[in-house]
């Protein structure tokens, strides 16, 4: 995300250098680690179960050893005696144990020890007497402690070259610091500190210095003394300005100015001519600094979150630089010469307000980390820039060979309960201006002056809005019943204008969550900032002050719900805030912090999200506007209403995307005759409509990519068994979804019993349908088909031949049939239930499970098919189990389509309705979804296994690639938040109906 902390991603780089010097130091030295006996060493100790202190036994025959690990041993003293025990012991550590103050034994190796750690300790004091025995130590870490001073006898130790106490409590330096005179690393960041202390200025040496995170509030202008400096963090320091003086610093090499006040640098600063990485995100720069320019050298500059406008020509010169981070600005467009940048290898873009790239901006083709979402990209469009530098490259190649092409073309959803008049609006809307069936070509068929009686499922039409402009909706009229919530998330995207109907005639109050609220929610975790508009139908039914409070109570309740949601969200932030504010051992003191154990990293990670969601709402136009489709006036304003609002050029870029002409014919081709007709084209038959096109075959790749992107097409190049296929004709795909969520079982065993008898049923086919099959008809064949329809509806089960049967007359041939499948199991919506892993079935039926069907509670269905009884297990041994908590929302389907995802994963399986038995090998699985009880509880979804203690490593395998299977589809939900914790397993263990849930990876 480019909105993280920057500066943390190069920490490795800036410490190598004394990581390296540890190491050379140590790499010749006889070593030994030590656990104590009643200790737990690792992450799994646990201070609060552990009252007495673990008793340290040292082995014979030491006095050899050169480096001693003691760390992660729950130490609150260690024995006496130890240094002359270990006269030869150059380095000790002694991290994350328990001391309150240092060891008096420590003082006894004072003669020979060169390193000392006692980092994430209760440090409150340092003795005296033991910091002046240390007189040859060149290396001492007393970071993550609670020291509030340091003592003055520091300042004797005449060898210290780094020192290290970050992240104590520290408001003052002693004076006698600055006798450290070989000192060339220090470390005080996260401390109290209100000024820059002056006794750093007499540390001439001094390579790398880190006062982050103090209230500094200003340097002093003879900072210019530290001449040596080399590295230095200055990150969330409260700066202002820069002294002059800052800019004698001339053998600076890296620098961290992130997250403090600045607008401007001063002049000078071009005399760091050194400067290789420079971090200014997260100021309040509104201009480009101008003394950046000069800076030849310089490989890295993060500039994100500020209020940058423009980026000057000039930054060309910087042809050094490897990484450019200007993400969270206001940038209205790039010089052209910033693809003179052509060493480039991460260049953020994302949160600006830029509409077209440069030309030849494919030639930053080393660019690897590519960030560009979140701007209103025109030229070239949005979804051509979300694939990365190669296919913009190929983009405006192709500009380049073909004229551009303007299509004024709007994505328009309508959605809403069932029964609220969705199918009923469209038809009135368009019945006027209506061009048919949409496919995305110009012959399209015409319909019928009445409305239809009602919903057939997902449909899709053309509506030319505004013939002068040549503005076309492409309207998706998307079913309000929840069958087809599984496959409804799939048409929500980006750049579309959503209608939200309600029908008022019988809206109520108290039905607010279920008409209006749940389908912003999912709006708005599918497609954050997406654009609604709110309709009221069958306002003719209403009275005039009915109609006005019914209005004003949904205007209201909108309002109220994103105050709460808003509001909730930014609790959140302050939550992580906070826990940013503590020191990370405090934190982890205790499990029932919050962020207990939680990383600063995954923090600010957090907390980037949560600004995300906060300031990418939904844009819900006011106010409610009520229609009757019996009021041509209404209709008519009501249209009048959606061309502005697409026609907004802020609102919607995208409408007014520049393509080549190649692309545009491209696609035309795809839906004229006689290829319009057909379910698919192979490559080979998209590659000679490319060649009509004038698309060489190279060229052709690109542009099936925008098309599949911008959803005019399916093709799925990452896909092995499908790559060689273009999926152009979506409304008969739409048609097939349809047939397989619309759960009525009259209708089902009807299309069965005309597969049978050959016949055909007309795509507009409306008339009812018999149940029972004709006395002609095979009754034995009759009752199978019965069979099947029922299986398929109590439990998603169907054998592929009955498939075939239900697809007639989409589905001629069995490569037709087979892609289907394929097809539907690349969208997550079924799984082949006993094909073995990689082979063929060698004759056998296949059967298919679609989850989203899947009735019984207890999963037990596929027992009748292949004898499998996987009853539910008792765990008696230790539970592992990861709980996803959805508080605002649940994705409508996600189990379903997990339920597929992590088929390629499990054996032996068996699935209840909301929960999932299976084994990953030899380890036991259980998947499962719990609903909310109650608008204060969450929707939960569990990944759970369990193993013996000394083998608990095999659960956290098993359920590994379970949980990164659903990290893959949360992705889909950008404006969802959700948080993921560990169970406490001696809490699931006691069978405790609130187990205390530890902060997730």
């Amino acid at each position: 995300m480019a909105g993280k902390d920057s500066g943390n991603l190069k920490t490795v780089r800036l410490w190598r250098d004394a990581a390296l010097r540890a190491r050379k130091l140590r790499s010749n030295l006889r070593q030994l680690t030590l656990s104590a006996a009643g200790g737990c060493p690792g992450a799994g100790a646990d201070p609060l179960e552990s009252p007495d202190s673990p008793q340290l036994v040292l082995p014979a025959n030491i006095g050899d050893i050169e480096v001693l690990n003691l760390g992660n041993n729950g130490l609150e003293e260690v024995p006496d005696g130890l240094g002359s025990a270990l006269g030869s012991l150059r380095v000790l550590v002694l991290r994350r144990n328990r001391f309150a103050r240092l060891p008096p034994a420590v003082a006894e190796l004072g003669h020979h020890l060169t390193e000392l750690d006692v980092s994430h300790n209760r440090l409150t004091a340092l003795g005296a007497e033991v910091v002046s025995a240390l007189r040859e130590l060149r290396k001492l870490n007393l970071s993550h402690n609670q020291l509030s001073a340091l003592p003055t006898q520091l300042g004797a130790l005449a060898h210290l070259e780094e020192l290290d106490v970050s992240f104590n409590r520290l408001a003052h330096l002693p004076d006698s610091l600055s006798c450290l005179h070989r000192l060339r690393t220090l470390d005080v960041d996260h401390n109290q500190l209100i000024a820059f202390p002056r006794q750093l200025l007499q540390l001439a040496a001094l390579e790398e210095l880190d006062v982050s995170s103090n209230r500094l509030r200003g340097l002093p202008e003879d900072i210019s003394a530290l001449r040596a400096l080399k590295i230095l963090w200055l990150s969330g320091a409260e700066l202002g300005t820069l002294p002059n003086g800052f800019c004698e610093l001339a053998s600076l090499e890296s620098l961290m100015l992130d997250n403090n006040g600045l607008q401007a640098l001063p002049a000078q600063f071009s005399r760091l001519q050194r400067l290789k990485m420079l971090n200014l995100s997260s100021n309040l720069f509104e201009e480009f600094p101008a003394a950046l320019l000069p800076l030849a050298g310089l490989e890295e500059l993060y500039l994100s979150r500020n209020q940058l406008t423009s980026v000057p020509s000039l930054i060309s010169g910087l042809g050094r630089l490897l990484t450019l981070w200007l993400d969270n600005n206001r940038i209205r467009y790039l010089p052209d010469s910033i693809v003179e940048l052509t060493g480039l290898e991460e260049l953020v873009l994302q949160g600006n307000q830029i509409a077209v790239l440069p030309d030849n901006f494919g030639q930053l083709s080393r660019v690897g980390l590519w960030k560009i979402k979140d701007n209103p990209l025109i030229q070239p469009p949005y979804e051509v820039c979300m694939k990365g530098i190669p296919y913009i490259a190929a983009y405006q190649k192709e500009l380049a060979h073909s004229q551009p092409a303007v299509q004024p073309r709007l994505k328009l959803l309508l959605m809403g309960h069932k029964a609220a008049g969705k199918t009923l609006l469209r038809h009135c809307l368009t019945e006027e201006t209506m061009e048919g069936s949409q496919g995305g070509g110009d012959k399209e068929k015409s319909y019928p002056p009445s409305p239809p009686p009602g919903s057939k499922g997902i449909e899709v039409t053309s509506w030319t809005a505004d013939a002068s402009l040549g503005l076309r909706f492409i309207v998706y009229d998307l079913a309000g019943d929840e069958s087809y919530e599984v496959i409804q998330p799939f048409f929500l995207s980006p750049g579309a204008l959503y209608v939200l109907v309600v029908n008022l005639a019988t809206y109520e109050p108290r039905c607010f969550p279920t008409t209006v609220g749940s389908f912003l929610h999912r709006v708005g975790a599918r497609v954050p900032h997406a654009v609604v508009c709110i309709v009221g139908t069958h306002a003719d039914l209403c009275g005039e002050r009915e109609l006005e409070e019914k209005c004003l109570d949904i205007h209201r309740q909108i309002a109220l719900q994103e105050k709460h949601d808003a509001e909730g969200l930014s609790h959140l932030a302050q939550v992580v805030d906070e826990a940013l504010a503590q020191d990370f051992e405090l934190r982890s003191a205790s499990p029932h912090a919050a962020y207990y154990g939680v990383s600063d990293k995954n923090l600010r990670r957090s907390k980037a999200h949560f600004q995300y969601l906060l300031n990418h709402r939904l844009q819900i136009l006011s106010p409610v506007l009520p229609v009757s489709c019996r009021d041509p006036r209404q209709l008519q304003r009501l249209r009048d209403k959606l061309l502005s609002v697409a026609e907004h050029r802020e609102i919607f870029p995208n409408l007014h995307r520049v393509l080549p002409r190649s692309w545009q014919v491209l696609e035309e081709l795809h839906f004229q005759p006689p290829q319009a007709q057909r379910l698919w084209l192979s490559w080979w038959d998209s590659a000679r409509l490319g060649l009509q096109a004038g698309l060489t075959e190279d060229r052709l790749q690109s542009a099936l990519s925008y098309l599949h992107e911008s959803g005019k097409l399916l093709y799925f190049e990452d896909s092995p068994a499908l790559k060689e296929h273009v999926f152009h004709n979506l409304t008969r795909l739409i048609d097939i979804l349809n047939v397989f969520f619309q759960r009525d079982a009259s209708l089902l065993l009807h299309k069965l019993l005309l597969g049978t008898s050959g016949e055909s049923e007309g795509e507009g086919d409306s008339s009812p349908v018999m149940a029972l099959p004709s006395p002609g008809q095979d009754l034995l064949r009759a009752t199978q088909l019965h069979h099947y329809v029922e299986g398929f509806l109590l439990h998603g089960l169907l054998p592929a031949h009955v498939i075939r049967l239900l697809l007639k007359p989409h589905v001629q041939a069995q490569q037709d049939l087979q892609l289907l499948l394929e097809l539907l199991e690349k969208m997550g919506l079924c799984y082949c239930l006993n094909k073995p892993k990689g082979k063929p079935l060698n004759g056998s039926t296949a059967w298919y499970k679609f989850p989203c069907y899947v009735q019984n509670e207890v999963p037990h269905a596929e027992a009748w098919i292949n004898g499998t009884n996987l009853a539910g297990q008792s765990f008696v041994a230790e539970q592992l189990q990861i709980e996803y908590s959805f508080p605002f929302t649940f994705p409508p389907g996600l189990f379903a389509r997990y339920s597929v995802q992590i088929n390629s994963h499990v054996v032996h399986r068996s699935d209840g309705k909301f929960q999932i038995f299976a084994y990953r090998g030899k380890v036991p699985v259980v998947v499962s979804y719990r609903p909310a009880k109650g608008v204060l509880q969450p929707d939960t979804l569990s990944i759970a296994s369990h193993a013996s203690l000394p083998n608990i490593w095999t659960a956290w395998q098993a359920i590994t690639p379970l949980v990164e299977e659903l990290n893959v589809l949360l992705q889909e939900w950008p404006g969802l938040h959700y948080t993921v914790h560990i169970l406490c397993s001696k809490c699931l263990k006691r069978g405790s109906p609130n187990p205390h849930a530890f902060p997730g990876p």
